[in-house]
């Protein structure tokens, strides 16, 4: 099953490339540094390296806090982490800078995996959330490189998905050494595709675990003060296509009402930040860019954040938070960072990725779920007026947050021996 599935790669190969030329249409770091994408490379880099795969940035940004522990624990061990994404590449460098070596992971092709192996030669293999790659596994098995998948989440979607070739995934999975899911039930979802029972652990979501510097909060504040004091500011993040329009509509709800609203408006994709200041202005609206370095004034009805990396830095000078990818069915994304922060949340119905995390906040009243534009605007005006109910929201969010944490030190636990050797 997997000579079939690596002649089906290879075949695919131009099509990939034509993809990565499409994207770069709109971002051009896809059409750089493609050689690493088949472990060709530039330089020499050290070996014996301590693996870690995290997809793009949300996964990078929970991975930072593990990262830290091992390198303050083990401070000789050289760390290598891969991403697939630009923006995932931009933020490990923006955060880790030199302390990590960074490089794009591999296609899952036997001679470019093999590659990626002898220059590295990894002492230990983890791969973070859900990225199951035939020959990557087998290639770690051929090389008795231990493999981990940590905060490990599977979706009965992809559950079902994975079970119509389950040999070929069962046969990836027997390379595993540990799988270490973030609830009991994704636990019982990697066993039904073919995860070895006793090799399957729940040690919670790493998410949880976040640090926020003072100097972030320090910030937040400063920029509030600086540029829109005396505005009632309602951060929208990490919003996608078919989203914008819809929070401009509730806007012009809202705004007679909320005479000092002011929109941040953040999209998830740095190549649409063009786009959405087009679409704002289309609907006659006073936008002002972050890269601009203009004054928002008090006709300034959007500040459109078009920058990478500043986001827990917004949500410190908001008054209230809404999370995007949540009101068109994307799954949603991370709401922990705005708890973390001290804001209070709200998202939409489609929360498919993080279910388990919006099932528990609404159980704790830590944040609010809105069906639909109506209840958003419902929400936004009650917050506005009611400042004792959205102190009561931060209280219960970061009671939530401290109750779910201690993965981290859990996964290290997990880890150490192995990063002993």
């Amino acid at each position: 099953m997997r000579s079939l599935y690596t002649v089906l790669f290879y075949l695919l190969v131009p099509f990939i490339l034509l993809r990565l030329l499409w994207r770069s249409l709109k971002a051009p770091s896809y059409r750089n540094r493609w050689r690493e994408r088949f472990a060709f490379y530039n330089q020499e880099f050290p070996d014996n390296v301590v693996w870690f795969h995290a997809v793009s940035v949300g996964e990078s940004e929970a991975l930072f806090p593990l990262l830290r522990q091992i390198q303050k624990s083990y401070p000789e061990i050289k760390l290598l982490v891969t991403t697939t994404t630009p923006t995932g590449s931009d933020r490990v460098k923006a955060v880790m800078q030199d302390s990590v070596i960074h490089v794009y992971l591999p296609y899952d092709m036997s001679d470019t995996v093999n590659r990626f192996i002898r220059c590295f030669r990894p002492k230990l293999a983890v791969i973070m959330e859900t990225e199951i790659w035939p020959n990557l596994f087998a290639a770690c098995g051929a090389n008795a490189i231990p493999l981990y998948l940590i905060n490990a989440r599977l979706s009965e979607k992809s559950a079902r998905g994975y079970q119509k070739i389950s040999s070929l995934v069962q046969q990836a999975l027997s390379h595993v050494s540990m799988i270490a899911a973030q609830t009991n039930e994704d636990a019982q979802r990697f066993i039904s595709i073919g995860a070895e029972a006793e090799k399957v652990k729940t040690l919670g979501n790493i998410k949880f675990d976040i640090n926020v510097p003072v100097d972030i909060i320090e910030d937040g504040t400063r920029l509030r003060k600086t540029l829109f004091p005396n505005r009632f500011v309602w951060i929208i993040a990490s919003t996608h296509k078919d989203e914008e329009v819809l929070f401009l509509e509730m806007y012009k709800d809202i705004k007679p009402q909320i005479p000092e609203l002011l929109i941040l408006l953040v999209p998830r994709h740095p190549e649409r930040f063009t786009e959405v200041k087009k679409l704002c202005e289309q609907q006659q609206f006073k936008v002002v860019s972050r890269t601009s370095g203009k004054s928002v004034t008090q006709d300034v009805d959007i500040y459109l954040v078009d920058t990478m990396g500043e986001l827990k830095t917004m949500y410190a000078a908001s008054d209230v938070a809404f999370v995007g990818g949540s009101m068109v069915p994307t799954g949603g994304h991370n709401i922990l960072e705005g708890l973390a922060i001290g804001i209070p949340v709200l998202f939409g119905p489609y929360m498919n990725n993080f279910k388990e995390i919006a099932k528990g906040v609404l159980n704790q009243r830590a944040a609010i779920q809105c069906q639909d534009k109506d209840a958003v605007v419902k929400s936004i005006l009650a917050l506005y007026q009611q400042p004792g109910e959205r102190l009561a929201l931060v209280e219960n969010g970061k009671r939530f947050l401290k109750q779910n944490q201690g993965a981290v030190a859990r996964i290290f636990a997990m880890l150490e021996p192995t990063i002993r050797l």
